[in-house]
């Protein structure tokens, strides 16, 4: 009976909670998901980028894009109250690393490597750290913005990735790719036959998510209006899949977080602001507002 009362008593503490980073201010937030409890956990890092939690082990990760040209990018990780901090990916291992994603069944974290122009994976404990994709090497090739790759993120059931390529401001050749996790016998992250293109002529895509259940990928575009500055979604098993725009009028949409159990998502901006909508978009509001710029967004339940 009292392991019982003690059981109950867990799922009743339990509580959803957003993990938040401030790239301006160096800083990562923990917040409840209507804005309340707002508490600073980290301070410091590198202009920060990318987040991802694995509640099970207690960890908090994020990428640090250090300064954009100097190839001294990073991965950190700490502990779910701030401590404990630690680098796990040294400086220089990657370039500059942006949305971060963890596969925990497959005991990877996964990023895309901005002007490194390469999507990466490690260990979670950042050992093996491998390249899946290349686009271009040297400064002659980083200046083509075409090639920088940016969001990320993975469906370990049909073992793919997916990942975007933004291109310049407000091109409009923004790109979304996906690849198998298992690169082909005898191909190599530069020669990839398996890399499939889904939509191409886009603002500048940035961070995805992938809601598994419906089959259904989300993502931000920071890129001008009409199709910029927004959360969108598409199906990703059909046959030339259509985009839809589900929210309008982010001030450079960046974060994406997905709570899939209270069928909602969480979206940031550079302009400094968090936001809750429902995943068709209905109900959007404004969790916090004028909180520098934002970035990469986690939700968890804790």
């Amino acid at each position: 009976m009292t392991e019982q009362l003690t059981r109950t008593a867990q799922i009743h503490t339990l509580t959803d909670r957003l993990f938040l980073l401030e790239l301006s201010g160096g800083r990562i937030h923990t917040l409840n998901t209507d804005g309340s409890d707002n508490k600073v956990l980290v301070t410091g890092a590198r202009n920060p980028d990318g987040i991802a939690v694995d509640v099970q082990a207690g960890h908090i990760y994020w990428t640090n894009m250090g300064v954009p040209k100097s190839n001294d990018g990073s991965i950190e990780r700490a502990d779910l109250d701030g401590g404990n901090r630690k680098v796990i990916v040294p400086s220089g291992v990657t370039f500059t690393p942006k949305q971060l994603h963890l596969d925990k069944p497959g005991g990877k974290l996964y990023w895309s490597d901005r002007e490194g122009m390469r999507v990466m994976r490690s260990n979670l404990d950042g050992s093996n750290v491998e390249t899946l994709v290349e686009t271009g090497r040297g400064d002659v090739d980083r200046r083509d913005q075409s090639r920088w790759c940016v969001g990320i993120t993975v469906d370990p059931v049909q073992r793919k990735f997916y990942w975007t390529q933004k291109g310049g401001d407000n091109a409009g050749v923004g790109r979304i790719f996906r690849a198998g996790i298992d690169m082909l016998p005898g191909e190599t992250p530069t020669e990839r036959s398996d890399i499939e293109l889904l939509f191409d002529d886009l603002p500048e895509p940035i961070d995805l998510e992938l809601d598994l259940d419906n089959r259904v990928l989300y993502w931000t575009d920071r890129g001008d209006p009409p199709s910029g500055n927004t959360v969108n979604c598409a199906p990703i098993d059909e046959t030339n899949p259509q985009p839809k725009i589900l929210v309008t009028h982010l001030m450079e949409g960046i974060g994406l977080a997905l709570d899939l159990r209270g069928k909602r998502m969480f979206f940031t901006d550079l302009g400094g602001s968090l936001y809750a909508a429902k995943l068709d978009g209905s109900h959007r509001r404004v969790l916090l507002s004028a909180q520098g710029n934002l970035a990469g967004v986690a939700h968890a339940i804790i």
